[in-house]
């Protein structure tokens, strides 16, 4: 019997589930949190969120609508590239640069008409984007799963997430973008040093064999650290090491969604596996690293929200451990902690809301 199986029968029987090494899907979720939420501003589908330098906050809106937030008021920003809003899909991440404090830019991730997840870079010049330019287009493109997140390495590079786009085999094909993360510069071209050599697709890999990845993040020490939603059970946190293939759909620690088996990690020991796994899930959305001075006892935690799991996890920083899990009654999209420290979540509805973590 798989262990997916297993863990079911034993929530539906009332029984505690014994809890397997790596598996934290049966760990339960907490009311009590050593913090109150403060509802800073609603915000219509809010996708991502991007603290820049001085307080503010960007946060895009998966229908095409970017927002700066500001001592609690959020203030339009124009001159946001036309997206395709469908389902999954639309106006996805948003970062500022490193340099942002000289430059001004900001990059995006988004779902164009034509389908293709587009990477972008522009100036924010007051309440609007300026000199936007596409620096990379997916070929071909998909659906649903997009992945778009985007992170900034120690290196000076961009790394993005691509989602399988809801064809799984695609995330095994070595020239096809799908289902791979990316290592760019910031010009969008394949960035000196990645593992493989080739078109531009296959130069451009870091990693491959993602399903839907949408949290990417480097921790203080330069571990790039990255989850992504399985199908029915799964949900994995990876270690991402440049060159490795992570599986999908070779191998998967959930199931098919009719039920059909997926052979599991422990199959496949020259696949890469994940280092927490969440069955039942919990759909994983956003990714931060902790540093501040609101939870002290949190810093390096990896800080993830959970859409299905309505709250959010803490795990350990070596990522072997999930430390806490906090019911929030929400579908939490994305989470970010600013430059002083004060974690920020965006709740994932039509009438959703950006919130401020308030230690008690």
């Amino acid at each position: 019997m798989r262990r997916g199986w297993i863990v079911a029968v034993l929530l539906m029987t009332g029984a505690a589930p014994a809890q397997e090494a790596g598996n934290m899907g049966g760990l339960p979720a907490r009311t009590e949190a050593p913090f109150r939420l403060e509802r800073v501003v609603p915000l219509a589908l809010p996708w991502a969120i991007a603290p820049l330098p001085g307080g503010d906050l960007l946060v895009t809106g998966k229908a095409g609508e970017l927002w700066r937030v500001s001592h609690g008021q959020a203030e339009a920003i124009r001159g946001v590239p036309a997206v395709r809003h469908e389902g999954q899909i639309g106006l996805l991440d948003i970062a500022a640069a490193p340099d942002f404090v000289t430059t001004r830019r900001v990059f995006l991730s988004y779902v164009a008409e034509n389908n293709a997840l587009t990477l972008a870079r522009a100036r924010l010049a007051g309440n609007r984007l300026t000199e936007l330019a596409p620096l990379w287009r997916q070929s071909p493109g998909g659906e649903g799963q997009p992945g778009g997140i985007i992170a900034f390495g120690p290196d000076g590079m961009v790394y993005l997430s691509v989602g399988d786009r809801m064809q799984p085999d695609t995330a095994q094909q070595p020239d096809n973008p799908r289902g791979k993360i990316l290592r760019l510069t910031p010009e969008g071209q394949p960035a000196p040093g990645n593992p493989f050599t080739g078109n531009p697709t296959r130069a451009a890999t870091w990693s491959e064999g993602h399903r839907n990845p949408y949290g990417l993040a480097f921790a203080p020490d330069g571990t790039l650290w990255e989850h992504e939603m399985g199908p029915r059970g799964g949900d994995e946190l990876n270690r991402i090491e440049p060159g490795r293939n992570y599986g999908w759909p070779l191998v998967s620690n959930g199931d098919h969604y009719s039920g059909w088996p997926i052979p599991d990690h422990d199959t496949r020991p020259d696949l890469a596996a994940p280092v927490l796994w969440w069955t039942p899930v919990i759909a994983p959305a956003g990714l931060a690293v902790y540093a501040g001075h609101d939870f002290p006892d949190w810093t390096g935690s990896l800080l993830i929200g959970a859409l299905r799991g309505e709250g959010l996890v803490r795990v350990a920083p070596d990522g072997t451990r999930q430390l806490d899990r906090w019911d929030l009654g929400m579908r939490v999209r994305d989470v970010a902690v600013d430059g002083a420290g004060h974690v920020w979540i965006i709740s994932d509805a039509e009438e959703g809301a950006l919130y401020r973590l308030v230690p008690n």
